[in-house]
């Protein structure tokens, strides 16, 4: 699975490679993968194969572990729509892949999902889900459940309107599709749905929270991560930002944008719900990770979900309610005032909040979020949460915009800048028990990758300039390092290969949001560019270059 587990906790239980000799490591092997663009994508280890997306073309590429660095095959879509990377929002990247029952099955950008032979490599079936003409694309990794392909779309900043599909794994035929906006029975919201909030009551809020018809370009995507427990057979998925970026364009709550659904997988029927951010006015978004932890909480053993949110706050959820039980900053916060625990809602800060003409300054965190999609990993040894985020502040402005079928449908102005402190990232160890920070490690660059835990006591993660790292869990002690050909922004993973020895493996390739002034060849002196992002990066041409090689590392 992308996240090593339906719980998403990217934690392996190997301890070949550990604290005392990863200082050791060395390169085994290594495959160019002929694409230069964002390689956001984590491989997938299936017996003696690794598979890897590659950002579009979107070529599946299966190597041979029986004779390291060598490709077995590859396969590519057929006729992509090439001009789908005119509407792709922040490179044309991909997540990655998921295996069941000998498929590889992945995402391509132009609104495809296929299902590829694991062994063969040849194509069993390929579904058209998403409209790219409209405005839709695909960068997601899908997640299998109960034999369901579920998948969501991108495009929240051209005006499309958000949704999570399921498609029949032998078959791909739709299962059923869920919306992120509309009315309930779009949405899948039935006699079983029992939000936790008052907030999240009431009948058709995806209309009613809106102003007339705008829910039907209102975005909420699902471009993030899913998770699954088996137990309470709930599936879990994010919901992006609302459209347009300017919030005076859209009052209201904006339901259901920006928020997190649990669902049932067998027929999509909605739950519960939680808005992480009502009404967002910073494309916080709402898509990250939900590492599913059993823990104690208040002395109690609970069943939680994990969430990093992309506005600052590190959010316990009981997963079965979807009631917070704590929300805490562990990033540094001026957008908002924290988190009202009785009514589960954002304490705004007026100030803070653009408008048509209006600029607000020194909001904290960014756009981006004090954590975007780059995935945490725990450690069930340590009981802490690794998490990859960035410290980025921002200016903005709103602007006014029409909907043209698409197009970007944005209208805000944006600057991005370094947070406090003039770093603009961190690698941190949190206590989600403690609800505390245990130790943080200053980076130069946002932290765009994921993170992979091990038994070794080892946490790996890489640099957007290109320095894989290995740190000590218990401390963040740095153990090894290797600059490698281009920066970082993939997902770590580590397996045992067929001759028994564990090895790990990162893909190198700058690019993604953080990275498009490098692997979009944008001008560093456009401040505005890559919506605003461009004016916090805009020394990293002189840090990395363009590239696209996956790496593996093992010991001697």
């Amino acid at each position: 699975m992308p996240a090593k587990n339906y719980a998403s906790t990217r934690f392996s239980g190997l301890d070949q490679i550990n604290a005392s000799n990863v200082k050791k490591l060395r390169v085994a092997w290594t495959v160019s993968t002929g694409h230069d663009r964002g390689h956001e994508a984590g491989p997938l280890v299936v017996g003696d194969t690794m598979y890897f997306v590659t950002p579009f073309p979107n070529d599946l590429i299966a190597i041979d572990l029986n004779n390291p660095g060598s490709v077995k095959w590859v396969y590519r879509p057929r006729e992509l729509a090439t001009s789908a990377q005119g509407v792709a929002c922040c490179d044309v990247v991909n997540r990655g892949a998921a295996y069941a029952n000998g498929k590889i099955f992945f995402n391509a950008l132009d609104g495809r999902t296929c299902a590829v032979d694991a062994k063969s490599g040849k194509e069993v079936w390929v579904t058209h889900v998403a409209d790219y003409p409209h405005g839709e694309t695909i960068t997601m990794a899908p997640l299998v459940v109960k034999n369901k392909v579920l998948v969501g779309n991108s495009g929240g900043e051209m005006g499309v309107r958000g949704w999570v599909t399921a498609l029949d794994a032998e078959t791909g035929k739709l299962a059923w599709r869920a919306y992120n906006t509309g009315p309930d029975k779009d949405v899948l919201i039935g006699a079983n749905f029992h939000p936790f909030y008052d907030s999240d009551k009431g009948k058709d809020l995806g209309v009613t929270t809106w102003p007339h018809d705008a829910w039907k370009i209102g975005g909420g995507t699902m471009w993030g991560w899913i998770s699954y427990d088996p137990d309470l057979d709930l599936l879990y998925h994010g919901t992006a930002n609302p459209g347009p970026w300017n919030p005076e364009l859209r009052k209201g709550d904006n339901k259901w944008t920006a928020g997190i659904f649990a669902r049932r997988p067998d027929n999509g029927e909605a739950i519960w719900f939680y808005q992480w951010s009502p009404h967002d006015t910073f494309d916080y978004d709402g898509i990250n990770e939900q590492l599913l932890l059993d823990l104690r909480i208040g002395g109690e053993p609970r069943k939680v979900l994990v969430r990093p949110e992309r506005n600052g706050y590190m959010y316990v959820l009981d997963r079965a309610t979807g009631q917070v039980l704590s929300a805490d900053p562990y990033a540094y916060i001026t957008s908002t005032k924290g988190v009202d625990l009785k009514t589960g809602r954002l304490i705004n800060d007026p100030s803070k909040a653009p408008g048509t003409n209006k600029l607000a300054s020194d909001i904290c965190p960014a756009a981006p979020g004090a954590k975007d999609w780059q995935p945490s990993a725990f450690s069930p040894r340590t009981g802490w949460l690794y998490v990859p985020h960035q410290n980025l502040c921002m200016e903005e402005e709103g602007a006014e915009v029409n909907y043209i079928e698409g197009t970007p449908y944005v209208g805000a102005n944006v600057k991005m800048f370094a947070g406090p402190g003039g770093h603009r990232g961190e690698f941190d160890a949190w206590d989600p028990v403690l609800r505390k920070k245990i130790w943080s490690i200053r980076e130069n660059f946002p932290v765009w990758s994921g993170a992979l835990a091990t038994a070794g006591d080892v946490v790996f993660y890489g640099t957007l300039d290109g320095w894989f790292k290995a740190v000590h869990a218990r401390t963040g002690q740095l153990l090894w390092q290797i600059k490698l050909s281009s920066g970082i922004i993939g997902q770590p993973i580590t397996y045992k290969a067929p001759d028994g020895k564990q090895y790990v493996t990162i893909a190198a390739g700058v690019g993604g949001w953080a990275g498009a002034i490098v692997s979009g060849g944008l001008d560093p002196r456009d401040p505005t560019a890559a919506l605003g992002f461009v004016n916090a990066m805009s020394d990293l041409p002189k840090a990395t270059n363009k590239g696209g090689v996956i790496y593996t590392f093992g010991l001697p």
